[in-house]
Formats: C-alpha cells, structure tokens, sequence
C-alpha cells in the first residue's frame, strides 16, 4: 500500500510554517519556525494572494523558498493611501495615556463596521501624516514554507 502526498489546491486546510523576510534582511518580518505552525484555509484573506499563489501544488512535507519581486507579495506602494488627518481625529482613535509618535500603528474605523489600520509618519500640533499602505507594500520578500499537511 503506498501513501499519496496530498498536494495544495484553491480550498485547502493547510498547517504549515512560514518565514516572510525581506531580502538580505538578518532578521524575519515574521516566522513560526521555532514556534507552533499556521493553520489556514486557503482562499479565506488570511494570506495574501500572492503567497498563496506559492502554496498551490506544494505536497505534504515539502519545504520552499520563494522569491517575490517588488510589490508582488503585498502590492505597489499607493501614494493616495498617505493621508493627512487632523490630529483631532488621531487623538480620538488612540490612547490618551500613551501620546502617540512616528511609527506607531492606529486603527480608524471604516464606514461598514471593519477597521483601517496606518502608520503614524510624522505629526505636529493640527495634524498627522498616516500610511495605510500595507508595511510590506512595495518591498521584495523571500516566502520560506514547510509544509506540514494538507487537510
């Protein structure tokens, strides 16, 4: 009797670990080697799509490195998603016991009940500069997986 490898396909469960780093960085944006490993459901927004794009065709057991272009993991860096709010409104969505400073990540909410997240860039007195781009948009990555099962 011999045991068929189960590969990756659009609808999968999946348990793997994964590394994102960006190119000849020493240390990983993110990594759950060395920690519990990911389960996700392929298809379902918990990667993006690019990176599952990878995983399709992987057999159990099998471990990668991929290569991503510029922009191609996260997307191209959008200059309209660099926003000017009043520091009113940033001063509504954060905590006040915790002044709030360049590099700090706040969460707005969105119209229909979700939430944006953004990077405070830079702020005075009247108002903040706020990226919502995606922190990795923009940027090369190398995607490392081992795949562990396909469910």
């Amino acid at each position: 009797m011999t045991v068929q490898q189960l590969t990756v396909q659009e609808d999968s469960f999946l348990t793997l670990h994964y590394r994102i780093s960006l190119l000849n960085a020493s240390e990983p944006v993110m990594s759950t080697f060395g920690d519990r490993p990911a389960t996700i459901q392929m298809g379902s927004g918990q990667f993006a799509h690019a990176l599952e794009r990878c995983l399709i065709g992987l057999k159990e057991g099998e471990r990668r490195i991929f290569h991503l272009a510029d922009g191609e993991a996260f997307g191209p860096r959008n200059a309209q998603l660099l926003q000017r709010l009043k520091r009113s409104l940033v001063d509504e969505h954060s905590d006040r016991s915790d002044p709030v400073q360049p590099g700090d990540l706040l969460d707005f909410p969105r119209p229909d009940g979700g939430r944006y997240a953004g990077v405070v860039k830079e702020m005075n007195h009247e108002f903040a500069l706020i990226d919502f781009n995606h922190p990795l948009a923009g940027q090369a990555i190398d995607f490392e997986v081992e795949l562990i099962s396909v469910l």
